[in-house]
C-alpha cells in the first residue's frame, strides 16, 4: 500500500496541483478580505467566513489527497449509486422543513447546524455517471437507443428537479458539460445535432417562460435601467471594477464589501478582487483557470482508458464553464446565475467538491505519460 501511495505521488502532475493549491490558497485571502466587514456586523467577529472557508479548505484537502490515491475506476462501479443518491436529495431539497430557502431560491438542505448545497455533488456525480456510461457502451455509441439516450433521460429529470428550486444557473451548467462529454464519446454527428438542438430550446423555453427567470436573465442588458432593482448588483460590480482601474484601490481597501455590493464574497468576490488588486487579480484568476484547462485537456488527450478520459474532460469543463458563468455576471457579459467562482467563492460545499474533483483530475493525471 505504501508502495502504491509512493508510486502514484511520483507520476502526479505537480504543475497542475500547485496551480489549484495556489489558487484555493488565494480564494481564501479573498474571501477574508471581501467578508470581514459583513462578518463583523452579522456576527460580530470579523473572522466569521475566513475561519469557516479555512475549516473547510482543510476538508477539502483531506478529500482532494483521498480522491488523488483512491483508483479512479471505483467511481464509475458506484456511479448508480451516486445517481440514486442526486435524485434522493433533489427530491428532499423540496421538503418544507428540510429545503433551506434564500433570496426566493430553495437550493441548501439543513441538518441539524449543516447546511449544504445538493447540486455542488449532483456536479461530479453526473460527470463521473456520464463518462463511465458512454465508457462502457462504445460498441453501441452509434445506436440512438442503447449507446446514447439512457443518460439524457436521467439528465432530463436532474434539470427539471435543479429547476424547480428554481436554480437555472446549476441546471444548464450541468446540461453542458454533459453535452461535452457526449460531443468527446465519438457520438455520431446527426444525433449530435439533433440533441444540442433540443437541449438549447429547453433551456431557451424554460428561461423565458418564467417571469423570474426573465427578469434574471434580461436585467444585466441594461441594468441601469433598473439600478437601485434588478440591475442593482451588477451596478455595483461595474462600480467596484471601475474603481479598481489598473492597479487596484489595494488590498482590504474595498468600498463596495461595505454593504454595497450584495454577494460580496460569495457570487461576486471578483469584483471585489479586481476592486483591490486591478489587472494583477485579473491575471491570477485568469491564468490559474486558463493552465488548469490546458493540462486538463492534455491529461485528457494522453490517457488511453476512454473512461478516465471522459472523466478528465467532464472535470476540467465544469471548473471552466462555471468561472465563466461566473465572470460574465460580474462583467455584464452574462445573466446573473447565483454560482460561484470554483476554488475562489465563499462557499463550502462548492470548495469541497470542486477539491474532490480537481483531486480525481490530479489521479488520473498520473495515467499520462505527460504528467510530473
Amino acid at each position: 500500500m505504501t508502495t502504491f501511495i509512493r508510486n502514484k505521488f511520483r507520476k502526479i502532475d505537480y504543475s497542475l496541483l500547485i496551480s489549484i493549491l495556489l489558487l484555493a490558497g488565494f480564494g481564501v485571502i479573498m474571501v477574508y478580505s471581501a467578508s470581514y466587514p459583513i462578518s463583523y456586523v452579522h456576527y460580530g467577529d470579523a473572522n466569521y467566513f475566513f475561519s469557516r472557508q479555512i475549516q473547510w479548505l482543510l476538508i477539502g484537502l483531506f478529500f482532494f489527497s483521498i480522491a488523488a490515491i483512491l483508483p479512479y475506476r471505483l467511481y464509475g462501479k458506484l456511479s448508480p449509486a451516486f445517481i440514486f443518491m442526486s435524485i434522493l436529495l433533489l427530491i428532499i431539497i423540496l421538503m418544507p422543513g428540510i429545503g433551506v430557502e434564500r433570496n426566493n431560491s430553495q437550493r441548501w438542505i439543513q441538518l441539524g447546524g449543516f447546511v449544504f448545497q445538493p447540486t455542488e455533488p449532483i456536479k461530479l456525480f453526473m460527470i463521473i455517471y456520464f463518462a463511465y456510461f458512454y465508457s462502457q457502451k462504445q460498441a453501441y455509441i452509434n445506436q440512438f437507443k442503447k449507446g446514447v439516450l439512457p443518460p439524457l433521460l436521467i439528465l432530463g429529470v436532474m434539470f427539471l428537479l435543479i429547476l424547480k428550486q428554481p436554480d437555472l444557473g446549476s441546471a444548464a451548467l450541468i446540461l453542458f458539460v454533459c453535452g461535452i462529454i457526449v460531443v468527446c464519446s465519438g457520438v455520431r454527428k446527426i444525433h449530435l445535432f439533433i440533441l444540442g438542438s433540443v437541449g438549447l430550446i429547453g433551456v431557451i423555453y424554460f428561461a423565458f417562460t418564467s417571469a423570474y427567470r426573465f427578469e434574471r436573465i434580461t436585467s444585466f442588458l441594461n441594468p441601469f435601467e433598473n439600478h437601485l432593482g434588478s440591475g442593482y448588483q451588477l451596478v455595483n460590480s461595474y462600480i467596484a471594477i471601475g474603481t479598481g482601474g489598473i492597479w487596484g484601490a489595494g488590498l482590504g481597501n474595498s468600498v463596495q464589501k461595505l454593504g454595497y455590493l450584495p454577494e460580496a464574497h460569495t457570487d461576486f468576490i471578483m469584483a471585489i478582487i479586481l476592486e483591490e488588486i486591478g489587472v494583477f487579480g485579473l491575471i491570477i484568476v485568469l491564468g490559474s483557470y486558463l493552465f488548469i484547462m490546458l493540462r486538463g485537456i492534455r491529461i485528457a488527450k494522453d490517457c488511453k482508458d476512454m473512461f478516465a478520459k471522459l472523466l478528465a474532460i467532464g472535470i476540467t469543463f465544469q471548473i471552466m464553464i462555471q468561472a465563466i458563468f461566473n465572470l460574465g455576471a460580474v462583467s455584464g457579459m452574462l445573466p446573473i446565475t447565483g454560482i460561484t467562482l470554483p476554488l475562489v467563492s465563499y462557499g463550502g460545499s462548492s470548495l469541497l467538491f470542486t477539491l474532490i474533483s480537481a483531486g480525481i483530475l490530479v489521479n488520473i493525471s498520473t495515467l499520462t505519460k505527460g504528467a510530473g
